[in-house]
């Protein structure tokens, strides 16, 4: 009988570097990444799940060959053993002889052992929600009390990466992540309200803040107004800016634009760094040390795309501005497609961002009191690209869009399909906020390392009337 024998995450990474080199593999890296989670689900004033779960995935990727005609094959599963892991180095080196040579083939990066490359995965369990939990019965309580139900998800999780490689690199790196997404609705169930929170531990998030929230959203919809479809002056708080910006900071892609495939295309040819995008002082910035919002010091990727590739894997990050006084600096570029693109710098992804605005103060309820007649959006679904070209999306408005008159919140509206390009708005919109914070509702499920501000766009195309609820 064979015994499975469950390996370290450093053990797994040197046995796989072994098993590469002796199986003929030119070069290697072997990619660890093990998560810790913990989640909370609520539903009609009561917790009704909670648990704790692990998992681990592992990536070998082996090259063959040399220079420009190295070759590389990548493999990956679920969870690694001393046999398994000899499974996976053998398909990573048999689909990399069985690869033409990789066009984006780099001298894999050089490096020495990390700080902290012997410590275990670091853990997080349900203890996580110790002050939140209470305080969210409380808020229960208050629900009950007065008539609502609440709804909702916290999630917290530590993922630990390891990342080895044949030219000696050892990196580790572990990285809490956490968000809540609360719903709350009357007591005929006929109006509903959405707020969410990013955060790192729970520390920061106040379970009676976000009822209150949604109370307050909650009363504004005691009276609902029917509003036609067309262009409105709306404002957008901080989440529903980063439901339309994270997508714009996804399409950084500096290869689709030098290629003509996105809006940072030029359509003479090349990109459009150097342009001006918006007439405001605009910044649009990522980098792996923002307070609060840190991530990776380093590249990891287990396949080659536009903004990454696996020879890149352990690159030192820094911090890039992509958009700055409004002009747009920088494209996310591999070290391949910067020399692709005679991009002076190579500025691979980082995975968080900062939309901001010089000077800008003041919050989402400032901008409202400043409207005369409008509309006040606070989130979006169901996000899908129109045109490539001009980055102009559609999706549907949920949870709450209210009337806003004489710089008041009078009612609830019916909800909209919109058409708009968030890189349009960025030159259309008039006024603008501090930048806080935010979780898209959209796509907060994998991006929460986000921070942008409220805007206030004049003419906000709600395309037509949506039956959505």
């Amino acid at each position: 009988m064979t015994i499975a024998i469950q390996l370290s995450p450093q053990d797994t990474v040197e046995r796989g570097l072994d098993l590469a080199a002796a199986a003929g593999a030119t070069g290697c890296v072997v990619l660890v990444s093990e998560t810790s989670s913990a989640n909370l689900r609520w539903a009609n004033n009561t917790l009704t799940t909670n648990g704790a779960m692990r998992g681990s995935q592992v990536t070998v990727i082996a090259t063959v060959g040399a220079g420009e005609g190295t070759a590389a094959g990548v493999a990956g599963r679920s969870s690694t053993t001393d046999q398994s892991i000899q499974q996976l180095v053998e398909a990573a080196v048999a689909a990399a002889r069985e690869s033409s040579p990789a066009e984006d083939a780099q001298p894999l990066v050089e490096g020495t052992v990390g700080e902290g490359w012997a410590e275990e995965p670091d853990e997080t369990s349900v203890n996580v929600y110790a002050d939140f939990a209470p305080a969210l019965g409380e808020a229960f309580a208050r629900a009950g009390k007065e008539s609502r139900w609440l709804y909702g998800f916290a999630d917290h999780e530590v993922t630990t990466l390891y990342v080895g490689s044949s030219t000696g690199l050892r990196l580790r790196h572990s990285l809490p992540r956490g968000f809540v997404s609360a719903t709350g609705k009357s007591g005929d169930l006929s109006q509903s309200a959405w707020v969410g929170a990013a955060t790192a531990d729970f520390r920061d998030v106040d379970p009676l803040a976000i009822d209150t929230e949604l109370t307050r959203r909650l009363g504004w919809a005691t009276r609902t107004v029917s509003v036609e479809a067309g262009r409105h002056p709306t404002v957008l708080p901080p989440a529903a800016v980063a439901d339309l910006a994270t997508f714009l900071f996804w399409e950084l892609d500096g290869r689709d634009a030098y290629e003509g495939r996105n809006v940072f295309s030029k359509p003479s040819g090349g990109t459009r760094v150097g342009d001006v995008l918006s007439p405001h002082p605009v910044v649009l910035r990522s980098d792996p040390n923002l307070s609060g919002l840190e991530t990776l010091p380093f590249a990891s990727a287990r396949s080659s795309g536009g903004t990454s590739s696996v020879f890149d894997n352990g690159l030192s990050l820094s911090a890039t501005d992509w958009i700055r006084g409004g002009k747009l600096e920088n494209l996310m570029q591999s070290r391949f497609t910067a020399g692709l693109t005679g991009a002076p710098a190579v500025t691979p992804l980082v995975d968080n961002y900062v939309l901001s605005v010089d000077g800008a103060t003041g919050t989402t309820d400032d901008l409202v009191a400043g409207l005369d007649h409008g509309l006040l959006l606070t989130c979006l679904w169901y996000i899908r690209p129109v045109d490539q070209q001009t980055l102009l999306l559609t999706g549907l408005t949920r949870d709450g869009v209210y009337l806003v008159e004489n710089g008041e919140v009078t009612g609830a509206v019916n909800n909209f399909r919109f058409n708009e390009s968030p890189v349009d708005l960025l030159s259309r919109f008039t006024a603008a906020g501090a930048t806080v914070p935010s979780l898209s509702r959209e796509w907060g499920d994998d991006t929460t390392r986000t921070a942008t501000p409220p805007l206030l766009v004049p003419d906000f195309n709600m395309s037509s009337v949506s039956q959505a609820s």
